[in-house]
């Protein structure tokens, strides 16, 4: 009798589990279908809408997912009374939104949930799905769409705001620093946007890479664009002119200072400074020495100063007429002895300077403990050179193609700020065949002499050679390593030989930035030859 119930508490078990599987047999047709919305409460476009709570009824179990990078809510809502929306986490057949702050009067909102309704089992997705009611007694209908591009890298940009400020009586310039819009969108994954449910009127466009995510303008996080013109709707449904965001040049502020380690401050700042200039106030023996150079692409300056007993240094940091006093401490024990950092990869290009950077400033170079030779063991003529840009020395010499260099700087070729010198440094390197590199020739058609700035980038856009134009010209880059290249044009409108870029209270636009729609592939022993035509 036990083995009968046994055997059929087995059956069942099975029974139960072949039950289970049914759903999609292995083998079938995946699900591709995006959830569809059935019905709200209250309806979808409800007018005269004066309810606290949503709920939204779909077809199957969905989930939502990154809601807080996708939902925008428009018009934008009070963050201190945060919207509460469910399923968070856990998949619903509905979602319950819950709204605490106070609703606008005769407004139409847009709950735009973007891309983040997904089904449950297979995160298919209900694109750009929205809930739209009013609080009047009708929706608002008209529409505003274009596109946003970076105004100064050819990479496209993604999850942009746009905001729309309403151009009525209580509109000031600074609206865009301390309020919210009347209405905002997002380009989600794309570089387009799209608004709607809007109302008839004048209203200003702007842009925002929003990195507090709160619409409003920080110029210290935030990359900004904005049209120029007033927009009027509904005769201006279309921007056809693509908004380039840019972050502003933020004013000279100097920052702090501090020691790092001995003999080495540093001071940073924020902004660009035109004409900053850092003075020792602290009485120092007469043979007190300072070096300063900026650190590359941060807003710092680097002191270094010669070994001196004091708990303290005192320091007048001046940009024109903008003058900060401070006072930094001096606590650290041990000097750094001197480094001295080699060519890297062992292959030098034939138009690069020689150089090895230090991690203390050089001042005394000896060479008569520096051997420089080829391949023959021939003795190389050369200049050596402290940098007046960076901790470096660099070395000067002519050089030849596919040829072997062996360089050696014995103990004390270099004395640095500290008086201390070098350890011996052998540094073996090579150049490329002639044969090895590629070139490019520019035929530039500038029949206006518009001033342009023709710059040649790696794939990142980062600049590899440039050459300045306001005519009719051939430019040739030449000696490059095979590899891609893009090909970036300037137009340089204060004709100052550098890109600037905008600013919103001011509403300057940046110089405009084209790019060469094809990437260049640069071949071994090829010349590439393109027109760049200058509209």
């Amino acid at each position: 009798m036990k083995k009968i119930q046994s055997l059929f508490l087995i059956v069942l078990v099975l029974s139960f589990s072949q039950c289970a599987k049914k759903g999609r047999p292995d083998g079938g047709p995946k699900d591709e279908d995006a959830p569809l919305f059935v019905t709200a409460n209250p309806p979808y476009e409800t007018i005269n809408f004066d309810k606290n709570e949503i709920n939204i009824y779909f077809n199957e179990y969905i989930k939502l997912k990154d809601l807080n990078k996708q939902l925008i809510i428009s018009p934008p809502l009070n963050p201190e009374n945060p919207t509460l929306i469910s399923p968070q986490g856990s998949p619903s057949k509905y979602i319950k939104i819950q709204i605490l702050d106070t609703l606008l009067e005769n407004s139409t909102y847009i709950f735009d949930f973007g891309n983040s309704v997904q089904d449950n089992n297979e995160a298919n997705t209900l694109e750009r799905f929205k809930y739209v009611f009013s609080t009047g007694a009708y929706i608002d209908s008209l529409t505003l769409s274009g596109s946003v591009k970076n105004s100064f890298k050819s990479e496209s940009v993604e999850n942009i705001k746009l905001l729309l400020y309403r151009l009525d009586s209580a509109y000031t310039d600074s609206a865009v620093y301390n309020r919210k819009p009347d209405y905002v969108t997002s380009t989600l994954d794309s570089s387009n946007y799209e608004f709607s449910n809007l109302r008839k009127g004048n209203y200003l466009l702007v842009a925002l890479n929003d990195a507090g995510s709160d619409y409003v303008f920080n110029p210290k996080t935030d990359e900004i664009g904005f049209l120029k013109d007033t927009i009027w709707l509904p005769r201006d449904s279309i921007i056809k002119t693509e908004l380039s965001i840019f972050k502003e040049e933020l004013p000279y502020t100097f920052r702090r200072g501090k020691e790092i380690r001995k003999g080495q401050l540093i001071f940073g700042y924020q902004g660009k400074p035109s004409n900053i200039k850092i003075e020792n106030l602290s009485a120092v023996p007469d043979n007190f020495q300072t070096i300063i150079f900026p650190e590359k692409d941060k807003d710092t300056l680097n002191l270094w100063h010669s070994p001196i007993e004091k708990d303290s240094l005192i320091f007048k940091i001046s940009n024109n007429n903008i003058i900060d006093t401070i006072t930094i401490a001096l606590r650290k024990k041990q000097l750094d002895s001197l480094t001295v950092t080699k060519i890297t990869g062992g292959v030098l290009n034939i138009k690069d300077t020689l150089f090895f950077s230090t991690n203390n400033p050089i001042i005394k170079i000896d060479t008569s403990k520096i051997n420089f030779v080829h391949t023959d063991s021939i003795y190389i003529t050369y200049k050596a050179f402290i940098s007046k840009k960076e901790s470096s020395v660099g070395f000067l010499f002519e050089k030849k193609f596919k040829t072997s260099y062996k360089l050696n700087l014995y103990p004390d070729a270099l004395v640095d700020i500290f008086e201390t010198s070098n350890d011996t440094v052998t540094s073996q390197f090579r150049t490329r065949s002639i044969e090895d590199y590629g070139e490019i020739s520019l035929a530039i058609q500038n029949p206006e002499k518009v001033p342009v700035i023709i710059q040649l980038t790696d794939i990142n856009d980062v600049t590899v050679a440039q050459e300045t134009s306001s005519e009719n010209k051939t430019i040739s880059f030449n000696y490059l390593i095979p590899k891609k290249y893009k090909i970036r044009i300037i137009y340089d409108t204060n004709n100052n030989g550098k890109w600037d870029t905008g600013n919103y209270l001011e509403k300057k636009q940046p110089e405009p930035v084209q790019y060469f729609p094809e990437v260049q592939e640069i071949r071994p022993n090829w010349v590439l030859n393109e027109v760049i035509k200058i509209k």
